[in-house]
């Protein structure tokens, strides 16, 4: 997920960034199937084709593919958007989270992530990426009607790809309000073979997506009638250059819709054996305060401690749309860089590899439902 050395050759083809593209060369550009790259800030974006776009993946370099938001980003200005100061409060409410973490259910992931690593791959262009975002869309929406939540919304949010993503929303007492937001990417992709090859995700993005189900499971069996307004997201596209996060913090930036806070989980199962378990704190594109707000979260509602990253890169996660767009942002990991999981992008990412833990992933959907509460209640 970091930023191979690779990315400085990369960078050396780059111009600093000096004029902007006409509407006319990205429509032009982007019916002939090629796709604007952005490999670095302060750099102009550059034209890719698909074959360019996997060798990127394959060489590990990080991206935002820009161009479905390019002109609503030049529009707000987000290349210079900065996150605003938010105030996180102190934790102050164990008597009922701690209680409500106990029902969070291990069972229940397991479960869920079995159907979802049954689709062949969740790429964004097959229909088999689709079918997996209508089936969470479903999930989730199932609860809304188990647990008699009728002003809870659940929509896909359409792209002009197939997948879509989906958005979950806990409407708030003051509908004015800050929005917390908790994040997932739902799509797998197999770099050998990225359009056909067995891809089930199981760890990449399975474990935050189904740790994020379960959340918002715990949170509607609880009647969680929060004070601001709480969303889940769970995102179309990430492993291609983040296009589903990008195309909803966009659209949140121009709606100005505000937003307390995000957090994303992408990949929470597993750590090198041997290793000392712990939740992995991202140290860049990512809100200090809010990074501090979680320190404390975990130290108050986890067994394994916290511990800080090494940086993670440009684009490396969903976080990092959000960042860009100007919203505090932060992303526990599930282990620091180097004892995380070896098996992604590949056929190999299953819950039967030494390493993977339903126990350390459990941790992560326990945060999940804790940074909702604290921060929304």
């Amino acid at each position: 997920m970091h930023i191979s050395h690779l990315l400085a050759l990369a960078l050396s083809t780059l111009s600093l960034v000096n004029a902007r593209i006409e509407a006319s060369e990205i429509a032009l550009n982007a019916a002939k199937g090629l796709r604007l790259i952005s490999l670095a800030e302060g750099v102009d974006p550059v034209w890719k084709t698909e074959a360019e776009v996997f060798k990127l993946l394959r060489s590990h370099i990080k991206f935002f593919d820009v161009t479905e938001v390019y002109e609503d980003e030049q529009r707000l200005s987000m290349a210079k958007a900065k996150a605003v100061a938010v105030a996180y409060p102190p934790i102050s409410h164990q008597s009922v989270v701690t209680p409500l973490l106990k029902t969070v259910s291990t069972s229940n992931m397991q479960n869920n992530l079995g159907v979802l690593t049954t689709f062949n791959n969740r790429y964004y262009k097959a229909s088999t990426g689709a079918s997996a975002s209508v089936w969470i869309r479903d999930m989730v929406a199932n609860y809304t009607k188990t647990y008699g939540r009728s002003d809870v919304t659940v929509s896909l949010f359409s792209h002009s790809f197939v997948q879509s993503s989906i958005i979950a929303k806990i409407p708030g007492k003051n509908s004015g309000g800050s929005t917390t937001i908790l994040g997932a990417h739902m799509d797998s992709i197999n770099l050998a073979d990225p359009t056909g090859g067995r891809a089930p995700g199981a760890d990449d993005d399975g474990t935050g997506t189904v740790n994020l189900i379960e959340a918002f499971r715990v949170l509607l069996a609880s009647n969680f009638r929060p004070t601001d307004p709480v969303e889940f997201h769970w995102y179309a596209a990430e492993e291609v250059g983040l296009l589903g996060s990008q195309a909803i913090a966009t659209s949140y930036k121009s709606k100005g819709v505000k937003v307390k806070a995000f957090m994303q989980l992408d990949m929470s199962g597993y750590f090198k054996p041997g290793t000392t378990e712990v939740m992995a704190l991202q140290a860049d594109f990512i809100d200090p305060a809010l990074n501090t707000f979680l320190k404390a979260l975990i130290t108050a509602y986890s067994r394994i401690p916290w511990a800080m990253d090494k940086a993670c890169g440009y684009a490396c996660s969903d976080h990092a749309s959000w960042y860009k767009a100007g919203f505090p942002s932060a992303f526990p990991y599930e282990a620091i860089t180097g004892n995380d999981n070896p098996n992604i992008h590949s056929a190999k990412d299953t819950t039967s590899v030494a390493g993977f833990s339903w126990a350390h992933s459990l941790e992560f959907a326990k945060i999940a439902v804790a940074f909702a509460y604290e921060l929304a209640v």
